[in-house]
């Protein structure tokens, strides 16, 4: 789970991290009433969006004076804004955030995030801060500076040393630094992030650290216990299909392709993605009911395949252990015919009743096809699309 800039650096700042004097509006007139706030100029307007690269796309403005803030404003809220990473269809800004300028000496890259490699958690700087990292890290990983975190053990002071004296940080500056990223490590922890990004850390001429741009992600797994985040969740950012799937618990990830996609365990869904594509074909989605899945889960997964318009067949691919194939075949008769179905399947299962399983298909009088392996499925439904 993602947020907004602002919501990230009200985080930053309930953890000391400084951040410059701002607000957020809505609408030109309350930007011009949040910049009146803010103590002189410049001001930048920045749309809140949960995409980076928004200043490329003209999300991010600089305004001299008040006539300015509410010219900038009027034409970014409300804008479609697109970024390479919104795709080219963009994405709607509703909001913007305001911030009074600082005098920017320097800027730095600094982040947090799951070492998924080492079991740990992974702090990442450079001296090459406001660019793009993965550019950096393509073109001169030399300047990525990375230290990892026992987490078990926990942020020790050297650790906070080793990265400080990576970025050439002066002498004055690597106290304030070392409680900067202390303090980012205990939100990383707290709140279950995923990743703690600040692209840029800049450092003022008054030697001062602020985090300038501030991106922070959730493990979504870990979100029934943390209620205030939930609440900072914006559904209009996300994928609606994406966000009908978690309201009943399936793993679902929306792709390009033309083949529709439903099996039970991550791993199985990523070994029939491969399939399909060996076959000739693309996957239209990454879909994962689950081991205890039921019928109801089963309909609702088909539901989600069937509300992408470019599906053109569906490959059910199940092991039957704690869902058996009997039953899971009588959840797809069922799902099948109360959501109409208009496209051929072809269903694969092993595993507990798996007989019984396939008898039930024969007779439901559905247009699907049955392989016999994992091959034979991918080059059935790959042949259909």
């Amino acid at each position: 789970m993602k947020i907004h800039e602002y919501q990230a650096k009200q985080l930053f700042s309930e953890y000391g991290v400084a951040i410059p004097k701002g607000g957020v509006a809505e609408s030109a007139d309350e930007a011009k009433a949040v910049a009146e706030t803010l103590g002189g100029f410049p001001v930048a307007v920045k749309a809140q969006i949960h995409a980076g690269g928004r200043g490329k796309g003209g999300g991010v403005k600089i305004a001299d004076d008040i006539s300015e803030v509410v010219k900038h404003a009027d034409a970014i809220i409300g804008m479609n804004l697109v970024t390479p990473q919104t795709g080219p269809e963009g994405q709607p800004v509703k909001r913007v955030l305001l911030e009074k300028g600082l005098n920017i000496e320097n800027e730095l890259y600094l982040s947090l995030t799951a070492d998924r490699e080492n079991a740990g958690i992974l702090i990442m700087a450079s001296e090459a801060g406001g660019m793009d990292i993965e550019e950096v890290a393509a073109q001169t990983p030399e300047k990525i500076i990375r230290v990892h975190v026992n987490p078990l053990a926990g942020i020790y002071p050297y650790h906070c040393r080793q990265a400080a004296f990576g970025l050439n940080l002066e002498k004055e500056l690597i106290k304030p630094f070392s409680q900067m990223l202390t303090a980012l490590y205990k939100l990383f922890v707290d709140r279950d992030c995923s990743l703690v990004e600040i692209n840029p850390l800049v450092i003022t001429q008054e030697k001062q650290l602020y985090a300038l741009d501030a991106k922070v992600s959730f493990d979504d797994n870990a979100l029934y216990r943390q209620k205030e985040v939930v609440e900072m969740r914006d559904f209009d950012e996300e994928d609606p299909i994406d966000v009908e799937a978690s309201k009943y618990n399936l793993n679902y990830i929306n792709l390009d392709g033309t083949v529709g996609n439903m099996v039970n365990g991550a791993g199985l869904a990523m070994a029939v993605m491969d399939t399909i594509k060996l076959a000739g074909a693309e996957p239209a989605n990454f879909l994962d009911v689950g081991g205890g899945a039921t019928a109801e889960m089963i309909e609702n997964g088909f539901r989600l395949i069937l509300s992408d318009k470019k599906v053109k067949a569906i490959l059910i691919n199940i092991f039957g252990g704690i869902l058996r194939c009997d039953v899971l075949a009588r959840g797809v008769v069922k799902a099948a015919r109360n959501t109409e179905i208009n496209v051929p399947l072809v269903v694969r299962m092993e595993g507990t009743n798996v007989e019984e399983g396939r008898q039930i298909l024969a007779d439901s009088g559905l247009d699907l096809q049955t392989a016999r392996d994992l091959k034979d499925a991918g080059e059935k439904v790959a042949a259909l699309v």
